[in-house]
């Protein structure tokens, strides 16, 4: 059936467009006989507002695009839920994409999306943009108009608006709750060596450390790279017997470290303690639980939307750059030994 328009209406009852759309909008300036008559006829004839050509007209989609690194963290699928609720408050539809990691698929992303329909962007950066250190997509998008925010991943290179979570202050925290909880010789294991989080992670526990009075010893960080045999690079650290702790900078590192610990018959947390980043839905039902290092990703998605938002609308082209950093928390589990 062909889609009817505010043409058509505008025909049936001989008036003007405008009297169409002002009489389907309910508006006090056209008599309540005929927004009666007009309503019915859009009504049986299944109306549908053309989203687009109203686009055309405000010059807005209310559509956002969303692009994240990996759909299999816990913590991005937590910030899109947060991005979604706001968005959908507000009147937004979301169209969301996945880097996976890749700088092409991430510059092509963007170059299909922004040459649609989208209002703005909400990313996070792939670890291989990260490597490259190469923005200039984000840049060339900002300078045709497009508003972005980043979250996450971020970059200094791009000026735009960003949500960060405290990385630095989360592995001090997991660190000091190690050390006072006893234990003695502490070993980061990261799989983010490439990442910007993951670097700040590394410097959060190096700051704890040396708070404490104790020596940085780079052996006990522990980069496993994409390439290597994970159990092997484990097996290989868990050599040294003076460990005691593990903190893990991501989930997945955590679940399967904690597999070969029990394979090799540790007690954790008497002989060993965990720690790990991200508070996804593993750590909390693997036996022991692990203690984790919430991020709040929903909340970082909610305010991600927010700002994108309340840009695009108050037309904020010219206004400074905000930066929000969201404090992360601990959340003691069965695999850190209680403070006294």
């Amino acid at each position: 059936m062909k889609r009817i328009t505010l043409k058509h209406i505008a025909q049936e009852f001989n008036v003007s467009i405008a009297t169409v759309s002002k009489s389907l909008h309910d508006s006090h300036e056209i008599s309540t006989a005929t927004k009666n008559k007009i309503q019915a006829f859009a009504r049986k004839h299944h109306y549908r507002p053309n989203n687009l050509a109203r686009s055309l007209v405000n010059k807005r989609t209310k559509t956002l695009g969303v692009i994240i690194p990996n759909i299999m963290n816990n913590f991005f699928a937590k910030v899109f839920v947060g991005i979604e609720e706001v968005a959908a408050s507000r009147g937004y539809n979301l169209i969301s994409c996945i880097s996976n990691e890749s700088y092409s698929k991430e510059v092509k992303t963007m170059e299909l999306l922004k040459n649609g329909t989208l209002d703005g962007f909400v990313l996070s950066l792939s670890e291989e943009t990260q490597i490259r250190q190469s923005y200039d997509h984000l840049k060339h998008a900002i300078e045709q108009g497009v508003s972005i925010v980043l979250f996450d991943r971020v970059t200094e290179e791009v000026q735009c608006d960003k949500v960060t979570v405290d990385d630095l202050e989360g592995a001090h925290r997991a660190t000091s709750h190690l050390i006072k909880s006893g234990c003695k010789r502490i070993a980061v294991i990261s799989i983010l060596d490439n990442i910007s989080v993951g670097k700040l992670r590394v410097e959060g526990y190096k700051k704890a450390l040396l708070e404490s009075g104790r020596e940085v010893e780079e052996k006990l960080i522990v980069r496993i790279g994409k390439e290597e045999d994970f159990e092997t690079a484990m097996k290989f650290v868990l050599s040294d017997k003076n460990i005691d702790a593990l903190l893990c900078l991501e989930e997945s590192s955590a679940i399967r470290s904690l597999v070969l610990l029990k394979q090799m018959n540790y007690r954790i947390p008497e002989e060993m303690s965990m720690i790990c980043f991200t508070n996804g839905e593993l750590p909390k039902y693997v036996s022991p639980s692990i203690t984790t290092i919430s991020q709040h990703g929903k909340s970082v998605g909610e305010i991600s939307a927010r700002l994108l938002i309340d840009r695009i609308e108050e037309d904020k082209e010219e206004a400074p750059y905000q930066t929000k950093t969201i404090k992360t928390s601990l959340i003691e589990r069965e695999s850190t030994r209680p403070l006294s």
